[in-house]
This record gives structure tokens, sequence and C-alpha cells, in this order.
């Protein structure tokens, strides 16, 4: 009986590692609230042990700069800066493209914590990994 259990315990353990996935949202939207639906779904994934990394392009990245918050959302009523900070805060990778620096004039020293300038091959090389699921908003 007790080594039935440990094999019980032990193939529970395994399955519980398998299921945690890895969860790669690109958001690219001007729009706060396709911004907030990635943010969302990026919160849940954490919330279910999922690895979460987020790639902010285009006007999405306006968000990760200090002092854009922009408008609040309901039915929480916080802006999407906010849940991104959220999201950083509960272990999400968050960068910014490569190419919103540059066409930006922004550094990254005007980027709120926690949020970093992505490395293209990086990126590319994450998202070639098995078990890899993408959204893009």
């Amino acid at each position: 009986m007790k080594k039935m259990f440990t094999l019980t315990a032990a193939a529970l353990l395994m399955a519980g590692t398998v299921h945690a996935e890895e969860l790669f949202v690109n958001i690219h939207s001007g729009s706060a609230m396709a911004q907030g639906a990635g943010l969302v779904l990026a919160g849940q994934a954490l919330e279910q042990k999922a690895s979460v990394r987020v790639l902010l392009c285009d006007a999405a990245g306006d968000m990760a700069v200090v002092g854009k918050e922009g408008p609040k959302l309901k039915p929480r009523d916080v802006s999407t800066q906010q849940m991104l900070q959220g999201v950083i805060k509960a272990g999400a990778k968050v960068e910014v493209c490569a190419l919103y620096l540059p066409n930006t004039g922004l550094k990254p020293t005007d980027l709120i914590p926690g949020v970093t300038p992505a490395k293209p091959a990086d990126v590319a090389a994450h998202l070639l990994k098995p078990g890899v699921n993408s959204l893009a908003f």
C-alpha cells in the first residue's frame, strides 16, 4: 500500500510539472481594450503557473513608458500600465521590441521597472521552443 501511494504521488507531481506551459503574448495594438485583454490572459496564465513572456511593440510600447499610464478600464478601474505592473510583479518577463526605443527617441531608462528592450535573437529562440503558445493583440 505504501509503495502504491508513493507511485501515485510521483505520478501526480510529474503531471503537475508537465501542465505548466509557456505563453508568449505579443501586444502591438494601440487600443487599451486589446492591450488589457492580452494582459488579463497573461495574468490568468501566470495564476495557472505558466511561464509568461510579453513583447510590447508599436503603440503598445507606450504603456511601458514612465508617466504614460493610459485610460482606466472597467470593471477594475485600472490602467493598462497598472495591469502591466501586475503581471511583472507576478513573474512575467516583459520587453519592448527592438524597434520601439530607437524609433520613439526613448531610452531604456524611460521604461517602468521590470521592462527591458528585447533582443530579437532571444525572442526568436524562445518562440521556436517546443511548448510555447503564442497570442497576439
